[in-house]
């Protein structure tokens, strides 16, 4: 026989916010490359030809500055809550996974207050703290905060019912 699928109280997957698009950047990179270039002809007309071989350098450091942003944002952290226990696998921007698994009857959710940019979101056990949503925004912790809670609440009441 089989057992019954465990009920899950709360699947979350929390990813960094997207300010722009690959499309968005391709566009412009175009707009850059192309006031670049014809800054870059009006000095070489003048006499200044090295310009030309700097703004190409600059348009380098651009591209290499969006690339290491885009980069930022392959991390991801899936939390599921079930009654057994909360699960986080957190994935970073090199693709390594931490997965951390902690039971719901011992874990404590804590925000620090209060709120701050610096305030960091943490499921507790024991001693052990595990940071969550760094790259989220102060409101989007304090909801997430909101939900682990109520999440929390949902599956202590299944383990022990009145």
């Amino acid at each position: 026989m089989t057992e019954p699928a465990e009920t899950i109280y709360l699947d979350a997957l929390l990813t960094p916010n997207r300010s722009l698009s690959e499309r968005g950047f391709a566009i412009g990179m175009a707009i850059v490359a192309v006031v670049f270039f014809l800054t870059g002809l009006m000095f070489w007309s003048m006499g200044a030809a090295p310009i030309l071989g700097f703004f190409g350098l600059d348009m380098l450091a651009i591209w290499l500055a969006f690339r290491l942003s885009f980069r930022k944002l392959r991390e991801q952290t899936h939390i599921t809550v079930t009654a057994r226990q909360i699960r986080m696998c957190h994935t970073d921007a090199k693709g390594r996974e931490k997965i951390a698994e902690v039971p719901t009857a011992f874990a404590r959710v804590e925000l620090d207050e209060p709120l701050t940019s610096t305030s960091w979101l943490r499921i507790e056990h024991g001693r052990t703290a595990w940071v969550i949503g760094r790259f989220l925004t102060v409101e989007e912790r304090k909801s997430l905060a909101s939900r682990l809670r109520s999440a929390l609440r949902d599956a202590r009441s299944e383990r022990l019912p009145a």
